[in-house]
């Protein structure tokens, strides 16, 4: 278990752009993949984005493939998702989750694939 804080969420009017961030503990989080799901109220957990803990390898959903862009820093311990033309229907509570990989396995895409979770950061599109 790790604790992950995220920040970067608020309004913007569709076709803007967001930069989230997703901030996890010092040494050790090179160690851990780290994963995007979204979340709208009435709906399921959304798979985002993940990315491999130190190999740099991403994988992404269909529907965010060429709008968004998931990338680390492990000496900031911190992961980012670069959310560029956004559209309403990018409205959700985003929430970054860890997986302890020190091996680079994966990609991990589901939510039973994470075990630590933070408490998300609210995005809102206007059109």
């Amino acid at each position: 278990q790790v604790q992950l804080v995220e920040s970067g969420g608020g309004l913007v009017q569709a076709g803007g752009s967001l930069r989230l961030s997703c901030a996890g503990p010092g040494r050790t989080f090179s160690n851990f993949a780290i994963a995007w799901f979204r979340q709208t109220p009435g709906k399921e957990r959304e798979f985002v984005a993940t990315i491999s803990a130190s190999d740099g390898r991403t994988y992404y959903a269909d529907s965010m493939k060429g709008r968004f862009t998931i990338y680390r820093d492990n000496y900031k311990s911190t992961v980012y998702l670069q959310m560029d033309s956004l559209k309403p229907e990018d409205t959700a509570d985003y929430v970054c989750a860890a997986r302890y990989s020190p091996m680079n396995e994966g990609p991990y895409y589901q939510e039973s694939d994470f075990g630590s979770w933070g408490q998300g950061t609210q995005v809102t599109v206007s059109s």
